[in-house]
C-alpha cells in the first residue's frame, strides 16, 4: 500500500494511506487497572510505544510503567500531551471526569485517538475531546477479566465492539487486529442492548452455575467437590455449542420433552429449595422454547411445559 507523510499543526507526522490516516505507535494510558494493564503489556509487546502511565493509585501506576518501560506521569495531562493515542480505562464512573479535567486544562491534541474501553458507555462520553481536533471512539473486549494475568491472556482472540467517530474506525480496527482480536461496528443506539447480550451471557452464566451448585450443596456435596463435578459438564456444553451451535446442543429433559422429569424435579425443588422454584421455572419457560426450535419437542409437549412453568410461577408469586 503506497503512502506520504502529512504534518499536522502539532507537528506530528502522520502517514496517509489507501485505507485513512494512521497515528503514530505512542500511547498514553489512564487507569492502570486490569483492562489498562493488559492493553498496555498487549500492545507494548506488538511494537507500541507506551509513553505515560497515571492512575490515582500510586502503586498502580508504578506497576504499569514498569511493565511496559513507561513514565510514570504525575498528572492526566502530562499523560495526554505525550500521547498519539489515549486510553482512558479507568471505572465507567471516572470516564467523564478525567475526560471533562483534560478538556479543562487543554490536555487533547489535533489528531489524537481517544479511547475508552467500557462496554456500559457509548463514545459519547468522550465528547469533550472532539473540540481539540482529537477523534474518539469506544472500543469494548466482549470478554471477562477476572485479574490482570486472565485479562493478558484472555484479550487476544476476543470480538470487540466498535463504536464512535467514523474517521476512527480504521485506527480503532488496527488496534483491534494488533490485540489480536476481531471487531465489528455498531451504532451508539444500540450500545445499552449489546452490553446486556454481553452480560446475560457472562454474568448470568456463573449466577446459573452458582445455583445449580447450591442445589448439590443441598444434598450434601461439599460446594469445592460440586463445583469440580461439573467443570466437566459446563465444558462439554460450551463445546457443544461451539461445534453444533443452538439450539442443536440443548440436551436434557426439556430438550426430550420429559415433563414426569420436570415434575420431579419441581416437587424435590419445593421441599428442598423452594426459593429457587421461580427461577427454575422461567429458565425453564424459556428453555422450552430452544427445544421447539431444535424440533425435538412437538406444539403439544412445549405446551404441557409452559403451562408447568406458569402455573409454578403463578404460585410462587401467589
Amino acid at each position: 500500500m503506497g503512502a506520504k507523510t502529512e504534518i499536522l499543526s502539532n507537528g506530528w507526522t502522520v502517514a496517509v494511506a489507501l485505507k485513512g490516516w494512521f497515528l503514530l505507535r505512542k500511547i498514553g494510558i489512564v487507569g492502570a487497572g486490569v483492562v489498562g494493564t493488559a492493553v498496555g503489556v498487549i500492545l507494548h509487546s506488538k511494537g507500541y510505544e507506551i509513553t505515560g502511565v497515571y492512575d490515582t493509585n500510586p502503586e498502580s501506576t508504578r506497576q504499569l510503567a514498569e511493565k511496559v518501560g513507561a513514565r510514570e506521569c504525575p498528572t492526566l495531562q502530562e499523560v495526554a500531551e505525550r500521547a498519539e493515542i489515549l486510553f482512558v480505562t479507568t471505572s465507567d464512573s471516572a470516564i467523564g471526569n478525567v475526560v471533562e479535567a483534560l478538556a479543562t486544562e487543554g490536555g487533547f491534541i489535533e489528531g489524537q485517538l481517544v479511547v475508552h474501553m467500557s462496554g456500559a458507555l457509548t463514545s459519547e462520553v468522550l465528547e469533550p475531546a472532539k473540540a481539540f481536533g482529537a477523534l474518539t471512539v469506544s472500543i469494548h473486549p466482549m470478554q471477562s477479566f477476572a485479574n490482570t494475568e486472565r485479562a493478558i491472556n484472555n484479550l487476544p482472540g476476543s470480538v470487540f465492539t466498535i463504536e464512535g467517530d467514523p474517521k476512527s474506525h480504521g485506527l480503532a480496527a488496527d488496534l483491534v487486529q494488533d490485540l489480536d482480536g476481531e471487531y465489528f461496528f455498531i451504532d451508539k443506539k444500540v450500545k445499552p442492548l449489546y452490553h446486556a447480550g454481553a452480560c446475560v451471557v457472562s454474568n448470568y452464566l456463573v449466577t446459573v452455575i452458582d445455583i445449580g451448585l447450591q442445589l448439590l450443596e443441598s444434598i450434601g456435596i461439599p460446594r469445592a467437590q460440586a463445583l469440580q463435578a461439573v467443570l466437566p459438564l459446563i465444558k462439554g456444553t460450551i463445546n457443544n455449542i461451539e461445534k453444533i451451535g443452538i439450539p442443536r446442543a440443548l440436551t436434557g429433559p426439556i430438550a426430550r420433552g420429559d415433563l414426569m422429569t420436570l415434575l420431579k424435579h419441581m416437587d424435590c425443588l419445593e421441599q428442598m429449595a423452594p426459593q429457587l422454584i421461580m427461577l427454575y421455572s422461567w429458565l425453564g419457560y424459556y428453555t422450552t422454547e430452544v427445544a421447539k426450535a431444535k424440533g425435538t419437542v412437538n406444539d403439544k409437549s412445549a405446551e404441557a411445559m409452559r403451562s408447568l412453568f406458569l402455573r409454578k410461577i403463578d404460585s410462587s408469586n401467589g
